[in-house]
């Protein structure tokens, strides 16, 4: 609009400043003296302006007079393409400048006029492998879809353009959902550029999507070998691959294609740590205690994860709870600066109900760190040492509130998931969950009852989820079971329904954060008053 009045504006100025000009040639005075082959000419200036015009416009036309004749010329001397070529570069000149408008007007957001002069400029130069290119473009970006997709056909039928008409269509099934029919396009595509990065990167996200691993595995190689993927993304990715291959192996009952698939994700990348969980249960299983304790400090180096610490529980499911204090002393150093260890530490010694020494190993974490699970231990500590219910519940009641802490997390869109995935279930990004604390105000899948993953050995390794709080908070269930009660009987309230916290303002319990667990023993245990 504003460029339609702009023009407008110059056009109507133009012909004002040429009828200025033209009467103030009028107005001035004066004569010309023109002098040619002894005679003299007196012509007024405006005569003389007019003729300089006509002249200019003979000129142009002799020109191009001539180079019709030398055409003509050449054509009668035998040249059959002179007359061609002499009307082709006017075509030429015509098509290549409708062209350039039309990118123009494509770079400014003008889609329909972009697709208007590209079939203007069509006419003249006869490439659709240009021009219908820029129709298609055009016609997306004005959101007509279907003339797009036929601009995209008539691109797939040239040798030239083929690659590109296909990777419009591809765009145009991944817009409508239709992934299977964007499975088989992409696979032509890669088929016809292997070493284009975004084909590559479509057709793994799509083929991990459909659990095609060994596609993907084909495209993996095709990446590192086109210098698109560092050779230690690929090792990790292609142990993701081994270890998503493993579960369905394990899923159709063969164990031994799984066992091979686990140890080889385990050796590509020793930090991944679902590898590293089921490669030490297949070393426990074969007995090979040192090798599980190697494969689970390697991954918790980089990584620790609570996972880790569960499984080099099942090392020695039967030792007592000051021997597993002293085994997982190494374990513990492996990174001691982590919360992970602190609060590891912290859950073994309140299994063995040192409640002075869970909270030295706790330190200040509840208030540097405070998370539903260290703001529990601390519960746990206070119900230990004989703190008053009061105190007690003001943690879980803070608890219930707080961070969950580290979870498994997709770093593409963010979500949130309970459990370690090959892809994510919500963008579909294939290798994308990190284990690291959500930002603030984010959603959580991690229940309350699964936030204290202490290693009481076979037996709680075994538990339901709510066999995870601490001993030493069970006398809290019979309290929660009123407080469900009394909330379904609204006539007979009961005062221990409700959780007081520091400031001393009323909360409801949730019933899920406080439960039974196990000794190291296996026992049922019982506070300590």
């Amino acid at each position: 609009m504003l460029w339609s009045l702009f023009k407008i504006l110059l056009f109507v100025a133009l012909v004002a400043a040429l009828a200025f000009g033209v009467q103030w040639l009028m107005d001035v005075s004066g004569q010309v003296l023109v002098t040619f082959n002894g005679a003299e000419y007196v012509l007024p200036p405006l005569v003389v302006v007019l003729g300089a015009l006509v002249l200019m416009l003979l000129l142009w036309v002799v020109f191009k007079l001539t180079g019709l004749l030398i055409a003509t010329l050449k054509f009668i001397n035998g040249d059959d393409t002179a007359l061609g070529a002499y009307f082709d570069r006017n075509r030429e000149r015509k098509g290549y400048a409708a062209l350039s408008d039309s990118l123009i007007a494509l770079a400014s957001g003008e889609a329909r006029d972009a697709a208007a002069k590209a079939q203007k400029a069509e006419k003249y130069l006869q490439k659709p492998e240009v021009t219908t290119l820029i129709v298609a473009q055009a016609s997306e970006a004005a959101g007509e879809t279907e003339r797009a997709k036929e601009a995209w056909k008539t691109l797939v039928t040239h040798d030239k353009t083929r690659f590109v008409g296909i990777r419009g269509l591809m765009r145009q099934k991944l817009e409508q959902g239709d992934t299977a029919m964007a499975m088989k396009l992409a696979e032509k595509a890669f088929a016809l550029k292997p070493r284009h990065v975004e084909t590559q990167d479509t057709l793994l996200r799509l083929q991990a999507r459909d659990e095609n691993w060994d596609g993907a595995r084909k495209v993996l190689s095709a990446k590192l070998k086109s210098g698109a993927l560092p050779k230690d993304v690929y090792k990790r990715r292609e142990a993701v691959l081994s270890l998503a291959d493993a579960r369905n192996q394990l899923a159709d009952g063969n164990e031994e294609k799984a066992r091979a698939e686990i140890l080889e994700a385990n050796r590509l990348s020793p930090e991944l740590v679902p590898a590293a969980v089921m490669a030490a249960r297949l070393h426990i299983k074969n007995g090979e205690k040192r090798r599980a304790a190697k494969v689970l400090k390697a991954a918790r180096l980089k990584t620790p994860h609570p996972d880790l610490a569960a499984i080099f529980a099942e090392i020695e499911p039967e030792e007592t709870p000051e021997a597993r204090i002293k085994r997982f002393q190494p374990f513990l150093k492996v990174a001691p600066q982590a919360h992970e260890s602190k609060l590891l530490e912290t859950e073994l010694y309140l299994a063995a109900e040192d409640f002075p020494g869970a909270r030295r190993a706790l330190g200040k974490l509840y208030e540097t760190e405070p998370t539903t699970r260290s703001l529990t231990l601390m519960a746990a500590i206070e119900r230990g040492e004989g703190g008053s219910e009061a105190v007690v519940r003001g943690w879980l009641a803070k608890a219930i509130s707080a961070p969950r802490g580290p979870q498994w997390i997709c770093d593409t869109c963010g979500t949130v998931h309970a459990d370690w995935l090959p892809v994510c279930t919500s963008c579909e990004a294939f290798d994308s969950l990190s284990w690291k604390s959500a930002p603030v105000g984010s959603a959580s899948t991690t229940l309350p009852s699964e936030m204290l993953p202490l290693l009481m050995g076979p037996s709680t390794a075994a538990a339901a989820p709510e066999a995870v709080v601490p001993a030493v908070l069970a006398e809290d269930v019979a309290t929660v079971e009123d407080a469900e009660t009394s909330s379904d009987s609204p006539s007979d309230p009961d005062p221990e329904a409700e959780v007081v916290d520091n400031a001393g303002a009323p909360e409801a319990m949730d019933p899920t954060i406080v439960g039974t667990t196990r000794d190291m023993d296996g026992t049922s245990g019982q506070a300590k008053k």
